[in-house]
């Protein structure tokens, strides 16, 4: 498969898409358990009653189109029935599914629980071997070829993308500059944010906005709605092409997945609020709909606020100690 990447066109005026991703995987609890997928697919995949489930019940409610990066590899464990019950009701509701990996997975298959956990640990041809053997189980679970790849925990290098582009695939999106220069290590600038080609691939990197004196990553968990909202408006006002916005199948549940975060459920339903009233002005999409993107625009943060700083802050205690202590 060949990819011929788009180009910058400046003469045209630039629409800010907005991806609503959602790395989609089972949990890794190596110990007592190890062989009962189900539990392990309760607590991440329908954390709580708030997982993947509600998530695609909320994006139907407000027409929001979002992208499923799952993770196959646990069938090198399970078999593949895990993850056809993770991606059929994400293809059933006419969302998007791409390629996640966690290569512990491909480890534990052969009873080693301490394989390297970070995919840019190996070299280029074990990337690509690992990356290829992802993606057919992904294929062999009912979803259509991926186009687009996401590391677990950004842990991508520029092995990574060249090993991609062999493949065929279109877009990484892994560089996360908040978790720069690890295990996030692919060699682009802490601050790039908006699309560019590079080996060979064209790199959607995370959304970033300014924190003081350093950053923070457009997550779900990790930034307050007004934070959202203000990236996305001036991502608008800066001709930025794409927000790139992060969540798990698990992050609206509480870390042990037995009760809703409601600090984080409410802010994942404002967020679909808000893109549903603005999807004129924002709309979401795939990435398979990304063809026409342009490239080599400037990257411009979103500028740190300390009135917006301080109500992430209180936001975030509440979340800690009372949200996460419920259930």
């Amino acid at each position: 498969m060949s990819f011929s990447p788009p180009h910058f066109r400046p003469n045209r005026p630039v629409t800010t898409r907005v991806l609503v991703t959602i790395d989609t995987e089972l949990t890794w609890r190596p110990g007592e358990g190890w062989n009962d997928w189900q539990s392990s697919y309760e607590r991440s995949y329908e954390a709580a009653g708030v997982g993947v489930g509600y998530q695609l019940r909320i994006l139907a409610q407000h027409a929001l189109k979002a992208c499923f990066f799952v993770d196959p590899v646990p069938a090198c464990v399970y078999g593949i029935e895990p993850i056809k019950r993770m991606v059929d009701p994400i293809l059933s509701a006419g969302q998007e599914v791409q390629l996640h990996l966690h290569p512990q997975w491909f480890g534990a298959a052969d009873g080693q629980t301490t394989s390297a956990f970070e995919l840019n640990e190996y070299d280029e041809q074990a990337q690509r071997d690992l990356i290829a053997r992802a993606r057919d189980l992904l294929v062999e679970a009912g979803v259509p070829e991926p186009v687009a790849f996401r590391a677990g925990s950004y842990a991508a290098n520029s092995d990574t993308l060249r090993a991609l582009a062999s493949l065929g695939f279109r877009y990484d999106s892994s560089h996360n500059g908040h978790q720069h220069p690890w295990p996030s290590a692919i060699d682009l600038p802490v601050d790039q944010t908006t699309p560019i080609e590079h080996h060979g691939i064209v790199e959607i990197p995370v959304t970033l906005i300014s924190d003081g004196s350093s950053s923070r990553h457009l997550q779900i968990c990790a930034v307050s709605m007004n934070e959202l909202r203000a990236a996305i408006e001036h991502a608008d006002q800066a001709s930025q092409p794409v927000v790139n916005i992060v969540s798990h199948s698990f992050e609206l549940a509480n870390r042990f997945g037995t009760a809703p975060n409601r600090v984080h459920v409410r802010r994942f339903e404002a967020l679909c609020d808000y893109l549903s009233r603005e999807r004129a002005r924002f709309p979401t999409a795939f990435f398979s709909e990304l063809h026409d993107i342009d490239l080599d625009i400037p990257s411009q943060l979103l500028p740190s606020m300390s009135w917006r700083r301080l109500g992430r802050l209180v936001e975030q205690i509440w979340s800690n100690q009372v949200a996460e202590r419920a259930g």
